[in-house]
């Protein structure tokens, strides 16, 4: 078990308990919250209480979070586009519908079972969940991941993630004219307090930048490209939709009327890092995949 506290502050007053532990805790839901309160892990003021307790400004709260379960992941015979790989590290260009690591609902079937089928020498950083991983990209979107194959490589790659050196070019195909032929979007995202499954532009949210630049248009969508200066959850899909631009597909942040496409029309068409051992610039890059770009064929008829 892992013992927290949180004292509630003015603003949280009249909030129900469940809410408010959920908003304080990253990466809970509000449903894991309330099997906590059902399970006798939280006290306000040291005392039992329900799901629909109202805070008091004032009110200490403590709460005992049960250690994850260690999940036994399979190795898996499943495809896996590679397009580089050495003793330190693989590219992969995801395709679309595969989720990087597997997490609740999808234990298998995730790109962490095929890589354990095709090699065996995965950082364990991250653990036995997400070995070898340095970053990732949602489940619809396609293209370019860097997988370490050692502790070395893999903190060198994620000291780029974090310095800003490694590049990372997306495209994707958006509603609406842009008028701008290029932009920055610098505005901080974190959990979307309206819909705990999403995340939003908010005042106190992480540093969040983007930068787009038209490549065309077609009237009622744009094709862009984007270049990540951070890499946060959903980043483009959030900060695109701020700006009045929703990505096409996206069925999570665009409209649903939009292009026949499954998912959002998003992909990291290009990767670039230095190679943790050897010291080497490397760049990668990722044609769109074959839906992309008959959507775009039919776009400029």
């Amino acid at each position: 078990m892992t013992n927290s506290s949180h004292t509630v502050q003015a603003n949280q007053t009249g909030m129900r308990i469940d809410k408010l532990l959920a908003e304080v805790n990253e990466g809970a839901s509000r449903s894991q919250v309330q099997e906590w309160i059902k399970d006798g892990l939280v006290y306000v003021d040291g005392s039992l209480v329900k799901s629909n307790h109202k805070c008091l400004e004032g009110e200490k709260i403590t709460w005992e979070v049960p250690e994850p379960e260690e999940m036994e992941i399979k190795a898996e015979d499943i495809p896996l586009p590679i397009v580089y790989e050495d003793s330190s590290l693989l590219v992969v260009n995801k395709p679309k519908g595969m989720v990087v690591h597997p997490s609740p609902g999808h234990y298998n079937g995730t790109m962490v079972n095929a890589l354990l089928y095709h090699c065996h020498d995965l950082s364990g950083i991250n653990g036995v969940i997400r070995p070898g991983i340095v970053h990732r990209i949602d489940k619809d979107t396609t293209g370019l991941l860097v997988v370490a194959k050692n502790d070395q490589a893999h903190l060198s790659l994620a000291e780029q993630l974090k310095d800003k050196t490694m590049s990372r070019k997306y495209q994707a195909i958006v509603h609406g004219d842009i008028q701008h032929e290029y932009g920055t979007i610098d505005a901080p995202l974190g959990r979307d307090p309206k819909d705990r499954q999403k995340q939003a532009v908010v005042r106190d949210g992480r540093s969040a930048v983007t930068h787009f630049q038209v490549i065309d248009r077609f009237g009622s969508y744009t094709h862009v490209e984007c270049v990540l200066e951070t890499g946060r959850t959903h980043q483009i899909r959030v900060h695109m939709k701020y700006i009045g631009h929703p990505l096409a597909g996206d069925p999570k942040y665009g409209p649903k009327k939009t292009l026949d496409v499954e998912g959002q029309a998003l992909h990291a068409g290009l990767l670039g890092f230095t190679h943790p051992q050897t010291g080497e610039r490397m760049e990668f890059e990722a044609p769109l995949p074959d839906e992309l770009q008959t959507i775009l064929a039919k776009l400029r008829k």
